[in-house]
């Protein structure tokens, strides 16, 4: 962890917890103790809106069944604080595994609107199950009582303030983890995720599960800092402040959470202020043109682009000074600015500000990773040599849509240790078979066995982690995370800590990821890409983006490897050099299946070529054989290419 973050952080926690010194106002103490409750759960719900990219507005309904639970455990059973805490977080885990089912099947607004339906769901069931709950009268619950010590005002504080610190510390630690790779990585290509090991619904549902018991530590602390609780205060409206708190804070990032939090607890009580309002709008219009005169500086945005947010915030000072009462403006002052935040600040505020203050420099970057580099001289493992000549063997493989037949009984037999080129005209059928080989596509007919067992049906993060790994058509990265966490994604079959190892920064993991991370900063450099590590894979130039792909693919420590037009968009002299790399993945004695349409290319690489034309085979064989075939020929040049 940064040494700065962490003294940050430190003397951040420590204002916080000096609030009841500097004030005995219980109203002030219980506002700021209000913002960190909802900022707990705001760190679980940034995990799914943030990290996963799913649109959840169920996390209102999480949160009663963690304050209800608190409730019904205390009242029914008068449990202890120190089991009713936890139990709050572990019951509402499992309704947030119920809540992560309709995420494996929709997404988008569908999600969303199934997500709030479960919300709607449990208010109605707690106001009906009177027995339990007491309905709509709600629930009276003292502050907590440990050792025979009762917590007031004050101590409660420093009770939430602690575990706040370490909620912070947890969340963090699992975001920097495999666990947060493997969540970012189902938000920038969930197919890439698959074919990389990570199972999309596995990890969806560890999202959610997450997410919930960070809801259940919310609600059950809420319960006792209000000291009451009823089925209204968990409604729609509530769930909607909490998708909103985290776009407006920013995604992906702490402090967004704990801004966002700020921002829903506080901006209603200051509209009820003309004066405070006038001096926010104020400050506001100041800051928005520092930090648009700084991004037009930086070349980071344009005069056209800030003309709009520094006319808009100015326009609201000047509102704010020509209004004599704010009471009937403030719902529509209060909409313009989520308004305003959501739309111009799409990354939110921090992510905003990061943006400007961002000055990382290049040369840090490049010495890390030679540094690391250094120490891993062979990143790549060597395959396995066990087994017979064949690596793979498709038999009469159909691949049929509607009336299409995209694959038509097409045979294929991969020898162990070569490189096989696929070739054909647009169109002929060649993606689809590198989707139908990775579990993509399931065949409509026909069998496959790779180190003779049949991929047939088994999903693509099983065939994956057997040893079948890929490069897409489209480059399919992760294009919000770095070149080095890309390639940390494909090494996420090597470790084998679990949650509770993340959380508590266990041996194992840190061993683990020590040892992926010279890993992957190894393949890096086998690619030519040890300079890039910190880039994001979006800001990459293509051809570069293209060798990023391969060396992900090679974490996976394939017997198998599939690429798929690896030569688009790179340079002569790149083509000469992917051309090495692809025969020193041979030498390591990894098989190769080679789609491309530079024909120098697989003509002087390849062991064996296969064509297909119009989903078939129509010739086989060494290069030199296949370039003279007729079929071939015509294919080409015949104007048959689709």
């Amino acid at each position: 962890m940064n040494r700065k973050y962490v003294f940050a952080s430190v003397i951040a926690f420590v204002l916080l917890a000096l609030v009841p010194v500097f004030t005995h106002n219980p109203y002030y103490i219980h506002l700021v103790e209000t913002i960190m409750i909802y900022a707990i759960l705001l760190f679980g719900l940034d995990i799914v809106v943030g990290y996963t990219g799913q649109v959840s507005l169920g996390h209102a309904g999480l949160f009663g069944i963690g304050a209800y639970t608190a409730g019904v455990l205390f009242l029914k059973l008068g449990a202890p604080f120190w089991v009713i805490v936890p139990a709050s977080i572990a019951v509402t885990a499992v309704f947030g595994a119920l809540l992560a089912l309709p995420a494996l099947r929709v997404s988008g607004p569908y999600l969303a609107m199934v997500t709030m339906a479960f919300g709607t769901i449990i208010q109605i069931l707690i106001n009906e199950m009177t027995f339990l709950t007491e309905g709509p009268m709600g629930l009276k619950i003292p502050k907590p009582t440990v050792a025979g010590y009762k917590f007031d005002e004050q101590s409660f504080y420093w009770v939430v303030t602690a575990l706040l610190a370490l909620s912070l510390l947890v969340v963090h630690r699992v975001l920097r983890s495999q666990l947060g790779r493997a969540f970012e990585a189902l938000r920038g290509s969930p197919v890439a995720s698959d074919c990389m090991g990570v199972s999309v619904y596995k990890y969806k549902v560890y999202a959610f599960v997450i997410s919930a018991g960070f809801a259940g530590l919310a609600g059950c602390l809420y319960a006792y800092s209000e000291q009451y609780i009823s089925p209204n205060t968990y409604n729609n409206e509530l769930t909607v402040m909490f998708l909103l708190a985290v776009i407006m804070g920013g995604r992906k990032t702490r402090m967004g959470s704990m801004l966002g939090a700020t921002i829903i607890v506080l901006l209603p009580k200051l509209l009820d202020d003309l004066e405070m309002f006038r001096m926010v709008a104020s400050v506001l219009a100041v800051l928005m043109l520092i930090g648009a005169i700084i991004g037009v500086a930086r070349k980071m945005t344009t005069v056209q682009t800030m003309a709009v947010p520094v006319v808009g915030t100015a326009a609201l000072a000047m509102f704010a000074f020509w209004l004599e009462s704010i009471t009937d403006w403030r719902l529509s002052i209060f909409g313009l600015m989520i308004l305003f935040v959501v739309y111009y600040l799409q990354d939110g505020i921090v992510g905003f500000v990061r943006s400007l203050l961002s000055h990382r420099s290049r040369g840090a970057q490049t010495s890390h990773v030679a540094h690391a580099v250094n120490s891993s001289a062979d990143p790549i493992i060597r395959a396995a040599k066990n087994g017979g000549d064949d690596v793979l063997v498709a038999k009469e493989v159909l691949m049929q849509f509607g009336g299409l037949k995209a694959i038509n009984q097409v045979d294929l037999r991969i020898k162990r240790g070569t490189i096989h080129g696929l070739i054909g005209p647009n169109g002929s059928g060649k993606s689809t078979m590198m989707n139908v080989l990775t579990g993509i596509y399931v065949p409509t007919a026909g069998s496959i066995e790779f180190e003779g067992r049949s991929v047939v049906g088994r999903t693509s993060s099983d065939i994956a982690l057997s040893g079948i790994a890929r490069t897409f058509q489209n480059v399919q990265l992760f294009g919000e995370m770095t070149a080095l966490q890309n390639v940390q994604v494909g090494l996420h079959h090597t470790f084998h800590s679990n949650f509770v190892d993340v959380a508590l920064n266990t041996s194992r993991y840190a061993q683990e990821d020590k040892s992926a991370t010279a890993r992957a900063e190894g393949l890096l450099a086998f690619v030519g890409l040890a300079d890039l590590a910190e880039e994001q894979a979006r800001n990459l130039p293509y051809g570069k983006q293209r060798l990023l792909e391969i060396a992900r693919a090679l974490a996976l420590d394939p017997q198998l490897l599939l690429l798929d037009e690896p030569a688009a968009g790179l340079t002569a002299p790149d083509i000469k050099e992917l051309v090495s790399i692809i025969r020193k993945i041979r030498d390591h004695g990894i098989t190769v299946i080679l789609i491309e349409h530079h024909m120098d290319m697989v003509m002087s690489i390849c062991d064996t070529v296969s064509v297909l034309d119009f989903g078939q085979k129509i010739a086989e064989g060494q290069p030199a054989d296949v370039q003279a075939n007729e079929k071939v020929i015509e294919a080409y040049l015949g104007g048959t290419a689709t």
